[in-house]
């Protein structure tokens, strides 16, 4: 008899689950016509974005939403705001753990020592697949989440500790983090775009 109350009640905590992380990405979007327009995250969680758009839709339109070095995220369009639109995100438990991990990435990069990390533009491998090779010679595959001049974050199953070093593709250097799907690593040394792209875009 009060089984509504039982099933708004979880929506609405898990609506505030989620603890929003300032961030600026940049992506497109696309609408219910199918018109594609440029927009920017301004802050985001696993449940629910702020976008910046020129052309922000109208409450409750399904968006489609491809962002740098996030991917695609679905969602609907909860209210307007100044200079875009509010939107919550349609996910599973899956793809919500590893849109936290992507998002802790993304907060925590800024807080690395690497201020040529924010300069540099991103490379993105046509293949994101490559292999992680510890200093003992025992070799992992993982994948590329993220990848700049000065390090990679990667999804591996495995953790090593923080500092060890480790040749991530043809690519020398160390862990400096560890996220919920992978870990981070910081290059030996700064790289040349022409030569990541030679050391993960041809494998």
């Amino acid at each position: 008899m009060n089984s509504a109350a039982v099933q708004v009640a979880p929506a609405r905590a898990e609506r505030r689950g989620f603890q929003r992380v300032r961030v600026k990405i940049y992506g497109r979007f696309m609408l219910e016509d199918r018109s594609e327009h440029p927009c920017q995250v301004i802050d985001m969680s696993p449940g629910d974005a702020a976008v910046r758009a020129d052309k922000p839709g109208e409450p409750g339109e399904r968006v489609i939403a491809y962002l740098d070095h996030i991917g695609r995220v679905e969602g609907v369009v909860t209210r307007l705001t100044d200079d875009g639109f509010a939107m919550t995100v349609i996910a599973s438990e899956r793809k919500r753990e590893k849109l936290a991990a992507q998002l802790t990435w993304l907060a925590n990069k800024h807080e690395l020592d690497l201020p040529e990390d924010r300069r540099h533009q991103r490379v993105a491998p046509r293949n994101p697949i490559t292999v992680l090779q510890l200093e003992d010679g025992r070799q992992y595959r993982c994948r590329i989440l993220d990848l700049s001049l000065s390090g990679a974050a990667i999804e591996i199953d495995v953790r090593p500790a923080l500092g060890v070093q480790v040749t991530l593709g043809s690519m020398r250097g160390q862990i400096v983090r560890h996220f919920q799907d992978g870990i981070a690593v910081e290059f030996a040394a700064l790289q040349r775009e022409e030569s990541l792209e030679a050391a993960f875009t041809d494998r």
